[in-house]
């Protein structure tokens, strides 16, 4: 039996998923009897917290099965870590065969490949895709120019490249799996984010599903945003015609009523190919802004999530932060370091009379520079096990100056101070998560905030993609609108022929 359960955003799909889990153990079937595999590693932890804590279950012992198709197949295949191809193997490969390689990875979280050799990402869309290179090649998805024959010779050779080394790549992982039909009998199998996987993603599930009595398919074809990368969207929607029963979640918890949910469908709604459904948004009435330029968005109070389709749009957004005093989040990291913010607020603690310890101490004299005697900044006086006060230090480990941080740290530039000094005074809490993250859209995916900004500029890459598959970009959109738990700020693009129009 093959169920399919869509869940548009919102929807509460994850928790639907994890209340059937819940109710097959409570049922009595054994936790390494369900498999519950998930594209990206964040959905199936997710998953492994709950059950484990629900039942006391030993998520090593008993929770094997609840993971992604990659580390599956890397874990049912025996193979060791040093046998993946990594960045190093894949500059050594462009260096042997003169061509460019900065970076080439495949990514923990997802599997995705990352790489910004455009002859490697032909090559590795092709196998994921279950086609030839020339095949691959002639769909002219590639926005720079590559040789037809180098390509061609490439991929003979970085397949001989890895025997030689006696190395595999994550889509290697994948078909060997299907090959030697490696997969356990399931008495239920789970299948999330389904509209994310590959067609050989899809050849290993269907070799799962065959040897499981109860199978689960879940995901949302309209948030299928990561086609560019090999994501077989049409082989999910064609599922309708394998499966025995198709279960819609039609009441979103996040997004709410009137002009957000309306643009959000509006978008939807244009793409050709898909599962037709309709959903209720919450009975809250959103709030929909529009705006001719980034500096005109109000961002002040409030948690925001400001996405755009580049790093690099966001730039003007980072400007204006720092400009305002606004705390943000970048690419993973903070708009000031947080080891400068803990020796900020450490620091006033320290000359209010607290007591620090080693590290902190240690921490504080990396920003302090001249206002720390020379020889004494590695604090190599000071005794891992104690405590210190401000005046000990004075007296007798090289501190020389006791005023305000930004008198006394002379190791950060007066840039750094003024945006600190105009946070503080801004009332931003510095010693919690930034309240302003900025991200792609497709980083977004999965996440939520009370209020979105949507940058919709389009890089020329882009403009070129949405020409040839303009669906692709409507789902991108659509992903980033529903992102919404109240406002939606929307910016005009600069350029209205490179720009998606909201």
């Amino acid at each position: 039996m093959k169920t399919i359960i869509l869940g548009p955003p919102g929807t509460g799909k994850t928790t639907t998923l994890l209340n059937l889990v819940d109710e097959f153990l409570q049922s009595g079937i054994r936790p390494k009897e369900i498999g519950y595999f998930s594209f990206t590693r964040k959905a199936a932890q997710e998953a492994i917290d709950r059950a484990s804590k629900r039942f006391n279950l030993d998520a090593s012992k008993e929770l094997i099965y609840f993971r992604t198709l990659h580390s599956f197949a890397f874990r049912l295949l025996g193979v060791k870590k040093e046998m993946i191809m990594n960045n190093s193997d894949y500059r050594e490969f462009g260096e042997k065969f003169g061509i460019p390689v900065k970076y080439a990875e495949y990514s923990d979280e997802d599997g995705i490949f990352n790489v910004d050799s455009p002859y490697l990402r032909v090559i590795n869309n092709a196998r994921v895709r279950g086609i030839s290179v020339l095949e691959e090649y002639d769909k002219n998805l590639h926005t720079i120019d590559i040789e037809r024959d180098t390509l061609i010779l490439l991929d003979r050779e970085l397949a001989e490249f890895k025997k030689q080394k006696k190395m595999k790549d994550f889509t290697d992982l994948i078909i060997e799996f299907t090959q030697k039909d490696l997969s356990p009998k399931f008495k239920v199998l789970f299948i999330d984010e389904a509209q994310d996987l590959s067609f050989v993603q899809w050849q290993m599930v269907k070799s799962m599903w065959n040897k499981s009595e109860k199978t689960y398919i879940a995901g949302d074809d309209d948030q299928a945003i990561f086609e560019w990368a090999g994501a077989d969207i049409s082989h999910f929607v064609s599922l309708k015609e394998e499966v025995d029963s198709i279960q819609t979640l039609n009441v979103s918890y996040r997004i709410p009523g009137g002009p957000i949910h309306e643009l959000s469908q509006r978008i939807i709604n244009n793409v050709q190919n898909r599962y037709k459904k309709q959903y209720k948004p919450k009975a809250d009435r959103g709030v929909l802004k529009y705006y001719t330029d980034v500096t005109q968005v109000d961002m002040s109070k409030g948690k925001w999530l400001v996405l755009a389709t580049s790093h690099f749009f966001l730039e003007d957004v980072k400007d204006l932060c720092e400009l305002q005093g606004w705390y943000y989040t970048h690419k993973g990291k903070n708009s000031i370091p947080l080891e400068l913010l803990l020796a900020i607020n450490n620091w006033e603690q320290w000359r209010n009379g607290s007591l620090l310890s080693f590290l902190e101490i240690k921490n504080i004299y990396s920003f302090l520079g001249p206002s720390v005697a020379p020889g004494f900044h590695q604090v190599k006086t000071l005794r891992s096990e104690e405590k210190y006060t401000i005046e000990d230090c004075k007296n007798h480990h090289g501190l020389i100056k006791i005023g305000a941080w930004y008198e006394t740290f002379q190791k950060i530039s007066t840039i750094e101070e003024n945006y600190i000094r105009n946070m503080l005074a801004k009332g931003e809490q510095i010693n919690k998560d930034p309240r302003i993250r900025l991200s792609t859209m497709h980083a977004a995916k999965g996440g939520e905030e009370d209020n979105v900004l949507i940058i919709s500029d389009l890089t020329k890459a882009a403009t070129i993609s949405n020409e040839k598959n303009p669906d692709e970009t409507r789902r991108l959109f659509y992903v980033a609108t529903t992102r919404v738990k109240k406002e939606l700020h929307i910016v005009e693009p600069k350029n209205f022929e490179k720009a998606f129009i909201l």
